[in-house]
């Protein structure tokens, strides 16, 4: 069925006085438009669904919110009855309507004889995650966009090992989705009554709780070892993570710090920050005010739905120098792995893991410590997904972290947690502040001990029908004319990901190492309309990493850029 005839399907079906119906008969003879609404129904996968809020099989709203929970109650049906009984948790970031998509799962999930579990109010991804393997339910939805503007929302699924559902479970869950029709094919009980008789379970505050405990027992040094009268600012960007993170500053003895009260308190429009994500600069513009009033040593920030962070940290000379997602990354792992081989915890088999497009810096000093780097495709189904995997081969899980301000401190929490992320990295500023150093003072230590990396991680943003056809043509086109020579230096490997490498799982992503320490990778986001590349280059100089990383990235952007 093409778009036109799709768009007319729903306006014949919406009833008179519908939203949605209101809002489809305004584009009305916009071809163009009707054929990004209606082009396609929102790709379930492993990151769930993201799109914008709108009319439309290709936007979220509660015709596809509603067709993707049938078809998931459907999926879990075929489990049978007892994983109908263990149930399914839910919760949802600040985002508009966030609030009325998780009812209305709930809501589906119970007129389908399958306990709902929901909090009474927006909660952090992280907590999600922790619910799942805490409640011992099937499967987890959580209701969020994460970083992306104020149009968009999302539906991340999570099945019974607390992960994001992998691909198996994945396609399993988009085949019965497909069959469901979205007008006539969603069950949906009261929300109200579903509560009354037991359907619907509203989580008690016993249960923030609970994930408190599990991150705060990841703490390696306390008391006397941390110097807690550290200044720091903390930024929830106006999310979910505001109260935990909050909470768990005040368990740990942090006393003086500052939140940036216009950004403390849940906003769908993001008012102050705009473009909600931590890993553009610009979002710790007013933490940075704060921090310079505060004299706060520290930024700290976490992205809408809690599971991104970033920091900023003073360098020698005061300034905040904003850390990407691998200079943070090489801290925590630095100080996990350092401190526990000082209290003697740190096991023989440990293990950590990192995406193929994560800095092998993080490598070196893995080995360093006697530790196993475990790889995983992007994102954290796949990262997360590794740990059942490397215990299985008898190793122990001690922390993974990915490039894209993703950390994972918790094994009990199988997700990115900005909220353990934070209390790690205020931790570690405490613990080195009382032997006299700054988290600026370590990193330049790491880099002196295992070689100064320098990373770049651009983007080009290509949208609708026409920005997906050009990514295509360009991963075509390197595909089909790999450089054997860039920046003058040679291309020594290619991995090419597309049909699987080794114990990685095919994907779109090209990787290509040369013979001066550098690599880069190339691959679509599969959330986000854009192609993005990976740069990095080890060298013995900051100046000298920096150099040769950007000769790298100019030939190399110009290349795919070339590709019209």
């Amino acid at each position: 069925m093409d778009a036109k005839t799709k768009y007319q399907e729903w306006l014949d079906r919406l009833p008179e006085g519908d939203p949605l119906r209101e809002e489809l008969l305004g584009i009305a003879g916009n071809d163009n438009e009707i054929e990004e609404r209606f082009y396609q129904y929102l790709t379930f996968g492993t990151a769930g669904l993201r799109g914008i809020v709108g009319a439309g099989t290709n936007r979220m709203n509660m015709l596809t919110v509603g067709k993707t929970t049938q078809g998931i109650a459907d999926y879990i049906k075929g489990y049978g009855q007892e994983a109908m009984d263990r149930g399914v948790v839910i919760a949802h970031d600040p985002r508009y309507y966030s609030r009325e998509f998780c009812e209305l799962a709930a809501s589906i999930l119970a007129a389908n004889g399958i306990k709902a579990y929901i909090y009474p109010s927006l909660r952090p991804t992280p907590q999600l995650a922790y619910s799942v393997r805490y409640l011992g339910t099937i499967a987890g939805i959580n209701i969020t966009a994460s970083h992306n503007p104020k149009i968009y929302n999302g539906y991340k699924a999570y099945w019974e090992d607390g992960c994001q559902v992998g691909r198996t479970v994945a396609n399993g869950m988009y085949e019965k989705i497909l069959q469901v029709d979205e007008f006539t094919g969603v069950k949906k009980a009261d929300f109200n009554e579903a509560i009354a008789d037991g359907r619907i379970v509203v989580l008690g505050p016993e249960y923030d709780r609970a994930y408190l405990d599990a991150i705060e027992a990841m703490a390696i040094h306390h008391g006397d070892e941390l110097d807690l009268d550290i200044p720091f600012v903390f930024t929830p960007l106006n999310g979910c993570s505001s109260i935990p993170f909050r909470q768990m500053l005040e368990d740990r003895g942090f006393h003086n710090w500052a939140i940036v009260e216009e950004q403390k308190d849940p906003d769908p429009e993001f008012t102050t920050v705009g473009y909600p994500n931590p890993e553009d600069p610009k979002a710790f513009k007013l933490a940075e005010e704060l921090g310079k009033k505060f004299g706060a040593e520290l930024l700290m920030a976490t992205d809408p739905d809690g599971d991104r962070f970033v920091i900023e940290i003073r360098d020698e000379n005061g300034n905040y120098k904003y850390m990407n997602g691998n200079q943070t990354g090489y801290l925590l792992l630095n100080y996990v792995l350092e401190g526990k081989k000082d209290a003697g915890t740190l096991p023989k088999n440990g293990a950590v893991i990192k995406s193929i497009v994560t800095s092998d810096l993080s490598t070196r000093i893995a080995d360093a410590y006697g530790v196993r780097m475990y790889e995983a495709l992007t994102g954290f189904p796949s990262i997360c997904g590794r740990i059942p995997e490397i215990t299985a081969q008898g190793y122990e899980y001690q922390f993974a972290y990915e490039q894209s301000v993703g950390y994972a401190v918790c094994p009990e929490v199988r997700d990115k947690d900005g909220i353990s992320a934070g209390m790690m990295v205020a931790e570690a500023a405490a613990y080195f502040r009382k032997q006299g150093k700054t988290l600026w003072d370590v990193l330049q230590e790491i880099y002196a001990k295992y070689g100064y990396c320098n990373e770049d991680e651009p983007s080009v943003i290509l949208e609708g029908l026409a920005g997906q056809a050009r990514i295509k043509r360009m991963m075509e086109y390197v595909r089909a004319n790999l450089p054997t020579e860039v920046a003058g230096a040679k291309v020594v490997k290619v991995i090419d990901y597309l049909n699987g490498y080794e114990d990685i799982l095919p994907s779109n992503v090209l990787r290509f190492y040369l013979d001066n320490d550098s690599w880069f990778a190339i691959r679509p986001s599969g959330t986000e309309p854009k192609i993005k590349f990976y740069f990095y280059s080890i060298q013995d100089s900051a100046e000298k990493a920096a150099e040769v990383n950007k000769k790298i990235k100019d030939e190399v952007l110009a290349m795919v850029q070339s590709v019209e």
